[in-house]
């Protein structure tokens, strides 16, 4: 049996835990409340984006919202690297969250290169 997850189901897993953790820190006061806007943010644009990239009226229009979901999914490793690096967040906490992040880029990124090769040809 594979344990194959289509993306746009990862991305919305994903989603999901950003925002309770989001809802987390947002319940600390100061700075996590700060971080938890930014990361909600771009946490939650990486699937949101990739469903857009499923209704793509061409290839050229699936790579433009693949390399925004793209970004969304560095901005949002940035912001995970920042809460444990800042202590806001123990990286036991959210390792496995920052790795999947990772893994989501990864995977968006060799979508875009395959479809800009498929472009190529």
């Amino acid at each position: 049996m594979s344990n194959y997850i289509p993306i746009s189901d990862r991305t919305f897993e994903f989603a999901v835990r950003i925002t309770k953790l989001c809802s987390y820190l947002d319940k600390q006061p100061g700075t996590p409340r700060l971080l938890a806007a930014q990361l909600f943010r771009s946490g939650t644009s990486i699937g949101a984006n990739i469903e857009e990239s499923r209704s793509a009226e061409s290839d050229k229009d699936f790579i433009s919202k693949q390399s925004i979901a793209l970004k969304e999914a560095k901005e949002t490793t940035y912001w995970l690297k920042l809460l444990i690096k800042s202590e806001i967040i123990s990286e036991s906490q959210i390792d496995n969250l920052l790795d999947e992040c990772e893994q989501l880029v990864k995977i968006i990124a060799k979508s875009i290169v395959t479809t800009k090769e498929k472009l190529n040809k």
